[in-house]
Parts: C-alpha cells; structure tokens; sequence
C-alpha cells in the first residue's frame, strides 16, 4: 500500500531555466552564455557545492574567479536565482488533495543558494512534511543513498513510497532502490496516473 510521494523540486513543482541564468551573467563576466555552462561543466564545483563539500561563499568565489565574474556576494545570489520563473508546475490544490492520505516528501539536489531563493517564493514547498536536500545530505540523486533518506523522513518502507521527477536517470535511481517512480511530463500526465493509481 502506498504511504508516501516523493517529489523532486526542480522540473516538477519549480519551474526554471538554465539560460536565464547564463544570459543574466554575460555582461559581468568574461565569456558568452553559450560558453558558460561549459567552464562550469568542465569543473567539479558544482557537484561539490550541492553535495555540501564547499559553502555558499567559497563557491561563490571559486565560480566567480572560473568565470572571471566581478560581482558581490548579494549580486551574484541575484544572478545565481535569475533561473527561476515565476509560478508552479503543479497546482497547490494537488498537495490539498494529497496531504491528508499520504506523508509528502520533497527531494531534491540542490544548494543553499536555489534553495533559499525556493524557500522564499515558492508556497507549494509548505505542504511538504519533510525534505531531503543534497546539499544537506551529503549525496545527490541518483547515489541510491538520497534515495535512502527519502524513505527514512516518509517514515515507512521503500516500496511503500511514489517517487516522480523529470529526469529518467534520477527516476531509474529510485527504482534501483526498491521505490515505485515514475518520470515526470507535465502536470495532466501526472494527475492520470495518480487517477489510475487510485491515488487521486
């Protein structure tokens, strides 16, 4: 029997756009937009940022210097968040319908920086009973560890818990650890199959 629903933030309840971020950043830095996520790619840094092995500000300064991007610390939060759109990609009356039936359970990777920004202008994130944040947990999806600590805060077992995001290498992760999961494409497709599920 079902207990518990994992969401992942990011493509599933946020909304957000890389480009967005890369094109805020190009006339402070010394690189175009289509070449920024390609230095960041070419480092570990970001990984180490949302698996909390460095802190907000030394990630500011390492990303800063890679880019040659001369900003403050407020200033490139403000460039760092520019990815996020305004909205939700699932209405709040979902987690109403959800809530009373089912432990809800945000997982996600992400930093201290996105998440901050979330925290603050995202609502939906309030109807969650618990979170799972890489950047807290050490560890970030698909590392079947994150998916561990995810069934731990639902309080139940693993094949008791849905897990759902957009990406299918995440969604094969939380497979492997013994979750049903399924990939997320938009909010119809995934209203049917709680529908099917008996779980709407």
């Amino acid at each position: 029997m079902l207990r518990a629903i994992i969401f992942d933030l990011g493509g599933v309840v946020i909304p957000f756009d890389f480009r967005r971020g890369y094109a805020a950043m190009e006339p402070l830095c010394a690189y175009p937009a289509a070449e920024i996520p390609k230095r960041i790619r070419s480092t570990d840094l970001v990984h180490r940022y949302e698996t909390g092995q460095i802190g907000s500000e030394p990630f500011v300064d390492e990303l800063s210097r890679l880019l040659d991007l001369r900003v403050t610390f407020d200033q490139f939060c403000a460039l760092w968040t520019a990815i996020f759109l305004p909205g939700s990609l699932l209405p709040e009356s979902l987690f109403e319908r959800l809530r009373p039936r089912y432990r809800l359970i945000a997982l996600s990777n992400t930093n201290e920086i996105h998440y901050r920004h979330a925290r603050a202008n995202y609502p939906a994130l309030g109807h969650f009973d618990d979170l799972v944040l890489s950047y807290q947990a050490g560890c970030a999806k698909p590392d079947r560890r994150i998916y561990g600590q995810a069934v731990s805060k639902a309080r139940c077992r693993a094949e008791e818990c849905l897990f759902i995001d957009d990406v299918e290498a995440y969604v094969e992760g939380a497979r492997s650890a013994g979750l049903e999961a399924i990939r997320f494409d938009g909010y119809p497709q995934l209203e049917g199959y709680l529908q099917d599920r008996g779980i709407l």
